[in-house]
């Protein structure tokens, strides 16, 4: 196989195809480093993390894999939304990685990718090698999902990339005063797809349902006994302006966890691009702390 990019589907259990982004080690130069695999948050696809793979196997060739959840990115939508759920959408990770032959990996995370691992890590500890955390935690804020649930489903009329952007930038823009256009642009194309009447989610919108339960007056559970059960080491980022993470949160995600680290990704909310410089290198740093620990 090539080092190249690939795009592979799997079949789930009950018949739907999932895709897959898959960097494999460039041919020839094994490096033994182990796979990272990289989850997406709820309604976002496996190519938020083409250019974090990029990065990291460039810098120690290693295999990347980001996938798309049932309903998102290149993955079929499902007929019954209600498998839109943590429990269905673990299965089907499970069942990609095996049929990749991943039998342990260091994960990343971003936001429900996070929860994810988190409860792979309770799960299944033999798998999860260590996690990044990308602004999510054990406690989530309910103001935070409360602005998230007012957006997911929902699309104004848009007709190319530069309407798009604006209107990412108009509706996420307060919470990402640091960001460039080239970083705008990359999320606008990756959360759309273009058909000949207009652009349109890249994600099922029935996925607006599994938020018809929520209650912005109850406290929302949380996962710290889940958190405070990993055995893997994690690094937990948190966006400067997130309103999902709260930072005292995210520091007593350190103070409870002895192997847990912290990063603050300035400028951004929720949730944080992984396109800037600075966090690719911290993330690459951790796992580069995780390989010469092995």
């Amino acid at each position: 196989m090539s080092g190249k990019l690939q795009s592979l589907f799997f079949q789930s259990s009950d018949g739907l195809n999932l895709h897959a982004l898959v960097q494999e080690e460039e041919p020839g130069r094994r490096s033994g480093a182990p796979p990272v695999v990289c989850l997406p948050g709820l309604t976002r696809p496996a190519r938020d993390f083409v250019v974090l793979g990029s990065f990291l196997r460039a810098r120690s060739n290693r295999r990347v894999v980001s996938l798309d959840y049932r309903g998102r990115g290149g993955s079929d939508w499902d007929p019954d939304w209600t498998h839109y759920n943590f429990p269905t959408e673990l299965a089907d990770i499970l069942t990609v990685l095996e049929a990749l032959g991943i039998g342990s990996a260091i994960f990343v995370g971003l936001s429900r990718g996070g929860l994810h691992a988190i409860i792979l890590a309770n799960q299944r500890p033999d798998i999860v090698k260590a996690m990044v955390l990308a602004d999510v935690g054990p406690q989530i804020e309910v103001d935070g999902l409360a602005r998230i649930r007012q957006y997911v489903g929902k699309l104004p009329l848009l007709r190319d990339l530069d309407a798009a952007v604006a209107h990412y930038k108009s509706v996420l823009g307060p919470f990402f005063p640091s960001v460039p256009d080239e970083h705008w642009r990359f999320y606008a194309q990756n959360s759309l797809n273009q058909t000949p009447e207009r652009l349109r989610l890249s994600y099922d919108p029935q996925l607006a349902r599994t938020l018809d339960n929520f209650d912005p007056t109850k406290p929302l559970p949380d996962f710290w006994p889940q958190f405070a059960a990993v055995q893997a080491p994690i690094l937990a980022l948190r966006a400067e302006h997130s309103d999902v993470l709260a930072p005292e949160v995210h520091a007593e995600m350190a103070a409870r966890h002895p192997l847990c680290q912290t990063h603050v990704v300035p400028g951004q909310g929720h949730a944080p691009f992984l396109l800037d410089f600075p966090t690719l290198e911290r993330i690459a740093e951790f796992i580069d702390e995780t390989d010469s620990a092995a």
